[in-house]
């Protein structure tokens, strides 16, 4: 059963934040809500999160010094943030936007069909990353444990690799699918740097794979995926 990703809603005002459901329930995943800039950050603490819509415009602690607060942590920094505004001041205004760490800033009111696909994008994302890592730690435990896997039943180190090659080859596919969507829509350019990226990883992760194959020779660590 496929995890479903976490979307963080970011507003002071309910009557906003039922709206973001209303649009984004189509995506089926999990979001979750945030009053306040300090309420958003108690929930960056504990859960990992695809991509945060946040307000710009909250009393307290607004929107740019929350977006500072999530860049500065280690573990929230590449959480990809979409700015939400009712007002616009100009270029200027936008710019701190982007300067804040943002990856998109939306003038509301907005069309439901972009916002939504422009929150799909990042979903996809993550959900690739996720399979990503998992890939990466199974290969890890094969050249740590010998083949094999916690809790698992013993594997011969040749059924494992062609199990790992099998598992990256349906994430590089679909990577790759997912690159070209992204060419042919003209998406963000942060949407496709994301993506530039994952792929890269991809390809390191696949280098080390078959440098475990028999007659390689080779037993080298895997390289870092984080």
């Amino acid at each position: 059963m496929v995890q479903k990703a976490k979307i963080l809603l970011v507003d002071d005002r309910p009557e906003n934040l039922l709206a973001l459901e209303a649009i984004l329930s189509a995506l089926d995943q999990t979001l979750v809500r945030a009053s306040s800039g300090e309420e958003a950050l108690k929930a960056l603490l504990t859960d990992d999160f695809a991509v945060i819509l946040l307000d710009v415009q909250m009393p307290g602690m607004d929107g740019f010094e929350t977006a500072a607060h999530i860049k500065r942590r280690e573990r929230t920094r590449d959480i990809p943030i979409i700015f939400l505004t009712a007002i616009n001041h100009g270029p200027h205004h936008t710019f701190r936007g982007y300067a804040a760490g943002a990856v998109d800033y939306i003038s509301k009111p907005f069309d439901p069909w972009v916002l939504r696909a422009k929150v799909s994008v990042f979903v996809e994302l993550y959900m690739k990353n996720c399979q990503l890592r998992e890939q990466a730690a199974l290969l890890r435990l094969q050249l740590e444990g010998g083949g094999k896997a916690a809790g698992a039943d013993a594997k011969e180190p040749a059924g494992l690799l062609a199990e790992l090659s099998a598992r990256l080859a349906a994430v590089e596919e679909q990577a790759e699918a997912l690159s070209k969507q992204l060419d042919d829509e003209s998406a963000d350019a942060a949407a496709v740097a994301t993506a530039a990226h994952l792929e890269r990883k991809l390809t390191g992760l696949r280098r080390a794979l078959d440098a475990l194959e028999p007659g390689t020779g080779s037993t080298s660590s895997v390289p870092s995926q984080n």
